[in-house]
């Protein structure tokens, strides 16, 4: 969005709405303040199922919950003046406040059904708003791409967590931290933990999955600084964080993770070199972080908790301000490419003071609270003696880092201004004010560790238990620390002085487009495309003939193997009862009409025979004890045969035998009226089951209130199935009442 691509719009400004996220913000604290952690609640949901809404409560969930609430206040904030001029900002605020409240179910849900539900609820979000500029076909695609790669992750993870659940004999996240060593040895382990990690991968934008964030900057920035910097991208990463505790002494969780993260902070940070994008480059960056937190949760050792809890502190602190100054650069200026911005700090200088100070913090250099995060990173992997290669990555990405703030911080905004002065000016207060007041958040913890000690050190335990007292301010060696920041500085600076060299040299690369996870994912989008143009011309060709012939084919398959697959006999047995010749002269109905429909040529004569196929049935249901389908037959076949009675004319009267399948339909119709029937005959040796039908009548009246256990199945024990057929002729009449109008249109013009 910039600068002049809205005309002013007057109306609410929102602002108001920073007041929700502040609010439970402040109870947080409040609750911090004078209750012990954790904290726990539960409502029974469905108990039939075992499912309660069963909510909990520690140190990792308390410092989610504080990033969540907390940044999101000055993201509303933020958000209030940036969309000042978007006529449908209302919308955008809504779905932010359903997003924001998707993502503290998450993070305090023990109940598996319930994070699962809350978990995908942040995909839909997320896809609203990625796509919120839907006009623009590369918003349509990036909101496409998002929703399929979480969602698809997500269903990964739903068959995880039910493996989980059912070998740990409990459906909450606790139990299953609780009852870790015992799964060691289970044979469903080696399936639950990928699909869990699938699920968390594709929702973090680890590799191969990492193409999907930076695509998803055709969101507003407020989105990009809130979804994809500070909260959602981590929720991958807080799963895994909250689950590392009871898998962390498996090789196969280590390798997992620490392979991942690894491959993915590289790459991303490789692929950074490329862009010339102000926020795919911070996108690039932020990929590259979420590998390497995902690297520190694989770690074995006890200072990987802290290490991890401080980054995600410290990394949502400078990144969604340096959003923000994207935010404001593109406002200002009309456009994110770095070639074309320069000399901005004259124009902007409370925003270019935002980007120095969340850039100190993203390089790691002191009067940060990034240089207490990268203390407490070299202290993990020195713990966990990793290997050279894994060691030497991590400074590669730290200097790709150092080089990135140094784009975002002093390129832009230094040197010669490419605009006159005139033409750039500051953004409003609500726009600066955000960043400026986060950043400087950063700093004071930085000072005033105690304020941030209690809650990173409670969450650092959650991850690490064995994890003993350790004070954040005096835990790093200085003068190994600042050696380690002066190396990887100097290594930054020469990658920011050598930005441009290295972008020209790997955008030369086009193999890397043409290969790799984001073209296998477009190869696999066009596939399916194919795909399923090819199955609507198999399936879906018009005729009704090969309709009914796929039809049977399908019910003699699946009676076929039924019958390979049960242990029974085949039982004829003929009981004569005072309804016998009524179900008699029903076959004799039904065979006769059918046999009619066959032979007859004229249509109103081929329409009444099918007719009285259906009248047979009718009288079979009646005499069989169904009086009430037996009538909605009779009511259903009188309408039918008057209704097409009344447009027969308008098609002629014979029928056509020049059927080229005419033999195979006869064929197919034979074996499917045998198959059923010596199905039926099968199914009468089978032991009869009548559990599920004494449970509908022994709860029908004491818990339905109903005598007529029929009516009770359909309006409360299947309320919700009832519901969604209502639902579906609702809706079918909806569709029809424009196809109406116009031929009532037609028939008065």
């Amino acid at each position: 969005m910039s600068h002049g691509s809205h005309t002013e719009t007057h109306g609410p400004t929102y602002l108001w709405l920073a007041a929700v996220p502040l609010t439970l913000f402040l109870l947080l604290a409040w609750g911090l303040a004078r209750y012990d952690l954790p904290w726990r609640g539960e409502v029974s949901w469905i108990p039939s199922l075992g499912v309660s809404l069963a909510f909990r409560i520690d140190g990792l969930s308390a410092q989610m919950l504080a990033l969540i609430t907390g940044i999101g206040t000055w993201i509303f904030v933020y958000a209030s003046g940036y969309l000042a001029h978007e006529p449908r900002r209302g919308q955008l605020f809504a779905i932010l406040i359903l997003f924001m409240l998707a993502m503290i179910g998450a993070v305090t849900a023990d109940n598996l059904v319930v994070l699962f539900l809350f978990w995908e609820l942040t995909s839909i979000t997320s896809f609203l708003l990625v796509g919120f500029n839907h006009e623009q076909a590369s918003a349509r695609a990036a909101a496409r791409q998002a929703l399929l790669i979480t969602m698809g992750g997500g269903l990964a993870l739903l068959g995880g967590l039910v493996l989980l659940g059912q070998m740990a004999g409990s459906w909450t996240l606790s139990g299953i931290v609780a009852a870790g060593p015992a799964l060691v040895d289970d044979p469903r382990l080696p399936y639950a933990l990928p699909l869990v990690l699938l699920g968390a991968f594709t929702k973090s934008a680890q590799f191969p999955f990492h193409f999907w964030l930076p695509n998803a900057m055709s969101a507003p920035t407020p989105v990009s600084a809130y979804l994809h910097s500070a909260t959602m991208v981590k929720l991958g990463i807080y799963l895994m964080a909250r689950l590392d505790p009871a898998f962390n002494d498996l090789l196969f969780w280590e390798v997992m993770l620490i392979g991942t993260g690894t491959v993915t902070a590289v790459w991303a940070a490789v692929l950074a070199l490329r862009e010339r994008d102000l926020k795919r480059i911070l996108a690039r960056s932020t990929v590259s972080a979420l590998g390497t937190l995902t690297l520190l949760i694989g770690l074995p050792s006890p200072g990987a908790g802290l290490a991890v809890v401080a980054f995600l502190f410290a990394h949502a602190l400078y990144k969604a301000p340096l959003f923000m100054v994207a935010g404001n650069i593109d406002h200002a200026t009309g456009t994110r490419n770095i070639d074309h911005l320069m000399g901005l700090r004259r124009a902007m200088p409370l925003t270019a003071a935002a980007a120095v100070l969340a850039g100190l913090s993203m390089a790691g250099l002191p009067l940060s609270f990034g240089f207490v995060a990268k203390d407490a990173i070299s202290i993990a992997k020195s713990e966990a003696e990793v290997l050279l290669l894994v060691s030497y990555a991590t400074v590669f990405v730290n200097a790709i880092a150092v080089a990135v703030a140094g784009v975002a911080a002093i390129r832009v905004f230094w040197g010669p201004p490419e605009s006159p002065r005139g033409q750039v000016h500051e953004v409003s207060w609500r726009m600066f004010v955000p960043p400026l007041a986060i950043v400087l958040l950063g700093i004071e913890f930085d000072f005033f560790p105690a304020l941030a000690d209690p809650l990173l050190l409670a969450a650092a335990r959650t991850i690490s238990p064995e994890l003993g007292a350790v004070d954040l301010s005096a835990a790093y060696d200085l003068n190994v620390l600042l050696s380690a920041t002066g190396m990887t500085a100097v290594v930054g600076l020469l990658f920011f002085l050598t930005w441009d060299r290295l972008h020209h040299a790997l955008h030369r690369l086009h193999w890397l487009d043409r290969f790799g996870p984001a073209a296998l994912y477009e190869s696999l989008l066009n596939a399916l495309t194919r795909i399923a143009a090819w199955q609507t011309r198999l399936l879906q060709h018009g005729r009704l003939s090969g309709y009914m012939r796929l039809t049977f084919l399908a019910l003699l398959a699946m009676g076929a193997y039924i019958w390979l697959h049960t242990d029974s006999r085949v039982v004829l047995q003929w009981n004569w009862s005072t309804h016998a010749w009524a179900w008699i002269v029903a076959c004799l109905l039904i065979v006769t009409g059918a046999g009619a429909a066959l032979l007859l040529r004229d249509r109103l004569g081929v329409l009444m025979a099918s007719g009285l196929v259906g009248y047979g049935s009718a009288v079979l249901f009646l005499f069989a004890g169904a009086p009430d389908l037996a009538f909605t037959q009779f009511a259903v076949e009188t309408v039918l045969v008057v209704v097409a009675a009344s447009v027969l004319p308008r098609y002629g009267r014979a029928v056509s035998r020049r059927e080229p399948w005419r033999w195979v339909n006869g064929v197919l119709a034979v074996a499917a009226g045998a198959g059923t029937f010596l199905l039926l005959a099968h199914l009468q040796g089978l032991p009869v089951n009548t559990e599920l039908a004494d449970g509908f009548g022994r709860m029908s009246l004491p818990e339905a209130h109903g005598h007529n256990v029929v009516n009770v199945i359909i309006v409360d024990f299947r309320a919700l199935d009832t519901l969604g057929e209502i639902v579906v002729v609702a809706f079918s009449l909806l569709a029809a009442l424009p196809l109406l109008g116009g031929i009532r249109k037609g028939r008065t013009s």
